[in-house]
């Protein structure tokens, strides 16, 4: 069976959106949390964005 790939078509690169989504999930960081490590990535968008990629994976 083929994996259907969710993240497909997605203005960010897949796995910027899959570990973004795993470290909500698997160690309780907040939106704000993981928007501010991502902003020591110089990668900037709303908490509303990584709100998206995790109900889109639920």
């Amino acid at each position: 069976m083929v994996q259907e790939n969710i993240f497909k078509r997605k203005h960010y690169q897949p796995n910027i959106s899959q570990l973004n989504v795993r470290w909500y999930l698997r160690y309780n960081l907040s939106l704000r949390d993981l928007l501010e490590i991502m902003e020591e990535r110089r990668l900037f968008w709303t908490h509303a964005t990584i709100m998206r990629w995790v109900s889109s994976v639920l």
